[in-house]
């Protein structure tokens, strides 16, 4: 089987790469803006491209693939709506499409929790939860928008597809959650917001890869995975503010212990967005979002018994020992 992975010089991209060649039937190309040394000694090739460009994926889909799995796409909380929506919704678009043309038989869509993800606490609830009638993040709607594109895509007996929406990544080699929380922590910018007592979930990026996996390869004819979302996380969730401190005390920093509520939060990050939006300040992002302010202090975790169901997903690798993994190494990582 011959699989492009978009993005997959990334972090979880990388992941995704290292699970399928497991499976020695198959062979495995990234599409990226850049080469990657790392997946060079993996054997793997990368067709260098922009997302944005639809000749790019055109000429990359030309060569011949079975699968596709789209990683790739612009996260983040602060930033303009063209910039997301070029990328995650425009690129999606115009790799969904390229694929039709090609014979492509399966798409696997890297989406988020993030496109449920509204105003109000959402504790183990599953794949039936709307969409908000509203966004908090450009991130957030132009992946909620492909999302869809992806999944109204799927014709069961020709082009199948499906959403993977995996929760807060981490795990060795985290280029972005644990550096962010330790960068964070050791300036003393971090409070904890609200009560302290909201769950989340979380997946450490091995479990995220083969989640993956396992969906591709119950993506056949007649599936029950085919047109559908998925959440997938850990064994459990997490209390936030707890797990940040056991984050901060791998690498000897202080616990959080001053916090702000989460109202006065949201209200500061709708000000300081309103401040940067007037200014026309891109970088450096507010230092509080409305978005932020909930996803600090709501509760969001999931339920996983559709994707346990349908393609057998339950986590290979525990809290603990991601953990163990993650900072066995500790000062070469952070």
């Amino acid at each position: 089987m011959r699989i492009l992975v978009t993005g997959g010089g990334g972090f979880l991209g990388t992941a995704l790469v290292h699970e399928l060649l497991k499976n020695p039937t198959y062979i495995v190309t990234s599409f990226s803006r850049h080469s990657y040394a790392h997946l060079e000694d993996l054997g793997v090739p990368t067709i260098k491209g922009d997302l944005t460009k639809a000749e790019d994926i055109e000429r990359a889909l030309s060569q011949g693939f079975d699968t596709v799995f789209h990683v790739a796409a612009l996260a983040g909380v602060w930033g303009k709506f063209q910039t997301f929506n070029d990328i995650n919704f425009v690129g999606t678009k115009n790799i969904l499409e390229s694929a039709q043309r090609h014979g492509v038989r399966r798409f696997v869509y890297t989406s988020t929790p993030s496109v449920v993800f509204g105003d109000q606490d959402l504790m183990g609830v599953n794949e039936s939860t709307p969409y908000p009638e509203k966004y908090l993040t450009h991130y957030a709607e132009t992946k909620s928008r492909a999302e869809k594109l992806v999944l109204e895509a799927n014709n069961s007996h020709s082009f199948m597809t499906c959403a993977i929406r995996p929760h807060l990544i981490w795990g060795p080699g985290d280029p972005h959650l644990f550096p962010r929380v330790i960068q964070k922590g050791r300036e003393g910018k971090l409070r904890v917001v609200g009560d302290g007592e909201n769950f989340v979930d979380i997946i450490y990026v091995e479990n995220a890869a083969m989640a993956h996996a396992l969906a591709m390869e119950h993506l056949n004819v007649g599936s029950p995975v085919c047109g559908q979302a998925y959440f997938v996380g850990q064994e459990r969730p997490v209390k936030l503010w707890d797990f940040i401190n056991q984050i901060l005390g791998f690498v000897k920093v202080d616990p959080v212990l001053n916090s702000i509520d989460v109202n006065k939060a949201y209200r500061l990050g709708w000000l300081l967005e309103k401040v940067w939006g007037l200014a026309g300040i891109q970088k450096p992002e507010p230092p509080m979002t409305r978005f932020v302010a909930l996803n600090l202090g709501k509760s969001h975790y999931f339920s996983h018994d559709k994707a346990k169901r349908d393609f057998g997903y339950v986590p290979r690798v525990s809290i603990e020992e991601g953990l163990k993994k993650t900072f066995s190494r500790t000062e070469k990582l952070f």
